[in-house]
């Protein structure tokens, strides 16, 4: 059984690889814009779990011929934060802007999850989930947020910020799950895995240390 991982999130790589797993990466290209306009008034539940899905249903047309008997995990992640979700700034100035507006405030980091299980080329079953966890945010200085935007590194990631990276110096802590601040809840996962049949401990890749 081949996992797949339905992103091109480093971060999510990472996680996985350090719980002992070894995806093959598949980026599914969807575009989130549209796939989010498509949608009539979701909640944020719903959005961040229509996107994931999304994500996996585009893995999965690639994946028939080349691995028939895979399990694709997909996830897409935004931020619920002074009723408004975001996800990731398209400009450093957008990105600027929205930590001035976080900056000594706490926000909702949603994470969904699709997780879909292919036997033979087929595709056998389909199990979806959100993991939310609340994100205090500390007072970076503008002299902080310049050069923290100057990195590139908050255009990258839903929300203008990292808890694993360079933006873990500007996070007071979190309430919930921290995998799933990072991209990819590793408690959630294995549930959903579970609901497909697979178990975790299976994809466990064996130690080279």
């Amino acid at each position: 059984m081949r996992l797949v991982l339905a992103s091109q999130s480093p971060a999510r790589l990472a996680l996985l690889r350090s719980a002992g797993l070894d995806p093959l990466v598949v980026v599914s290209g969807v575009d989130e814009d549209a796939v989010a306009a498509a949608l009539p008034d979701p909640s944020p539940d719903e959005l961040v779990t229509a996107l994931a899905t999304a994500k996996g249903h585009a893995v999965l047309d690639q994946l028939a011929a080349a691995h028939p008997d895979a399990v694709v995990v997909a996830c897409d992640s935004m931020l619920s934060i002074h009723g408004e979700m975001v996800g990731k700034p398209a400009t450093p100035e957008i990105a600027r802007a929205r930590w001035a507006k976080m900056a000594g405030s706490s926000g909702e980091l949603l994470t969904g999850h699709a997780v879909f299980r292919l036997d033979g080329g087929q595709r056998t079953a389909q199990v979806a989930g959100t993991r939310r966890t609340t994100v205090h945010f500390g007072q970076p200085s503008e002299a902080e947020i310049d050069a923290y935007v100057a990195t590139g590194e908050p255009l990258q990631v839903a929300g203008a910020f990292t808890l694993d990276a360079l933006g873990g110096w500007f996070i007071e802590g979190v309430e919930g799950d921290p995998s799933s601040v990072i991209g990819l809840s590793l408690p959630l996962v294995r549930q959903l895995l579970a609901e497909v049949g697979v178990s975790v401990v299976d994809l466990w890749q064996p130690s080279t240390s």
